[in-house]
């Protein structure tokens, strides 16, 4: 399984030699940086850790600081990891991809949108937009009540939510208003459509959750 962190540049479509329009998503992805391999032997499963998104170094915390190898060497930190006898950048987002072959990477190692490639399925994971306080019939598309027979103000109620005496409570989980939106959604089996190596950019067939400017991850498909 492969993986990149990118932005979600937003939506446009392109258009085939037939005249077809497809709509796609535009992702900046990568450059990201491997800071961290994980294998059977040492930690008891396979994945790489990749960061993207370079900061100024004040923005982390000394323990971000310290597992990125940013700190002068001490006991604790005894060797500083680098990409090619230079210092890994401060890297404001990590994340961990679990992959059998993660033993073939190493710390420091770039990786850019070549980890994909034109027809492939992937992943995409985000977190979607942020509605705020809506009602059942907006969150949960719920057909409301009727509107006749004298009913002015409950066409957009949840009705009913629970018993009397039996079970005389209503269920956790129950649906009701509330926040919505602002979680974390993943989209599965989508398709490359380009990938522009020049400016790290991939586009992907379809929308994918998010806002313009927010993260993505982007792994190979699980179900593809």
């Amino acid at each position: 399984m492969k993986g990149l962190l990118g932005i979600k540049v937003g939506m446009t479509q392109l258009i085939d030699d037939d005249g077809v329009a497809t709509p796609v998503t535009i992702v900046q992805a990568g450059p990201c940086v491997v800071t961290q391999v994980k294998t059977e032997e040492s930690d008891g499963y396979n994945a790489i850790q990749v960061g993207f998104g370079e900061v100024k170094e004040k923005s982390l915390t000394r323990g971000q600081k310290g597992h990125l190898g940013l700190l002068p060497t001490d006991k604790k930190h005894p060797e500083r990891k680098t990409i090619e006898g230079e210092a890994i950048p401060a890297l404001r987002h990590l994340r961990e991809f679990r992959m059998d072959d993660a033993a073939e990477y190493s710390i420091g190692q770039r990786l850019t949108v070549t980890e994909f490639e034109v027809g492939q399925s992937v992943d995409v994971t985000g977190k979607s937009k942020g509605k705020g306080y809506a009602g059942v019939v907006k969150r949960h598309h719920f057909a409301g009540g009727p509107k006749t027979h004298g009913q002015s103000d409950r066409h957009r109620a949840p009705g009913s939510i629970g018993a009397t005496s039996t079970t005389a409570r209503v269920f956790k989980g129950t649906r009701m208003a509330g926040r919505m939106g602002n979680e974390r959604k993943t989209v599965q089996n989508l398709q490359v459509m380009r990938v522009d190596e020049e400016r790290n950019l991939i586009a992907i067939k379809g929308p994918v959750p998010g806002t313009k400017g927010g993260l993505v991850m982007i792994r190979s498909a699980v179900k593809g």
